[in-house]
């Protein structure tokens, strides 16, 4: 990889700990602890280890990480790249064999004329399965029409089942993607 002027790089026999500011890349082949605020790019080597809270523009991730990262642009897992903590980006790439275990924020999901806290709510709102002992609507108007002639009794357990909870409409409304790329 080659380095940009402008760039920093933590070789692999330094040891950082503390807070760490700066306004250029930052690539780091040895360890940096406790926290990392960036108005550029970081890249963790492999042989690199974070364990901070990060906060930069871009992350690339080779090396090992273990905090949060937030990134006003985004984050890269590479294949070698292995993380614990938590994403905040608006564009995520985790390739093929990296190692992630957190969660992963992409920004607000956003459904037509709706507002995002109550896109939140509808979405969980038809997660929820109905409350027992009532069928919805439209299962109550089928049955209120086949009450009126008796079913066999080994069919009315049947229309007592409710129906599978509805699949979420803001599913299909996701704007950001995660991008997984295989090599």
């Amino acid at each position: 990889m080659a380095i940009s002027e402008g760039s920093t790089i933590i070789g692999e026999s330094i040891l950082i700990s503390g807070n760490l500011n700066g306004d250029e890349d930052l690539t780091v082949r040895g360890r940096v602890e406790g926290t990392l605020t960036l108005t550029k790019t970081l890249v963790v080597e492999t042989t690199g280890v974070v364990k901070a809270e990060v906060q930069v523009k871009n992350c690339i991730i080779s090396g090992a990480v273990v905090g949060n990262v937030t990134a006003s642009e985004s984050v890269e897992i590479t294949k070698e790249g292995r993380m614990v903590g938590d994403i905040a980006a608006p564009r995520v790439i985790i390739v093929d064999g990296a190692t992630f275990r957190g969660r992963i924020d992409m920004g607000e999901v956003e459904i037509e004329g709706e507002r995002p806290a109550l896109a939140r709510a509808s979405s969980r709102a038809a997660l929820r399965p109905p409350p027992a002992g009532r069928l919805p609507a439209a299962a109550s108007a089928s049955r209120n029409e086949t009450e009126e002639k008796p079913a066999p009794a080994d069919k009315a357990p049947a229309l007592l089942k409710p129906p599978a909870p509805p699949i979420p409409v803001a599913m299909g409304a996701v704007k950001r993607k995660v991008i997984v790329r295989r090599k």
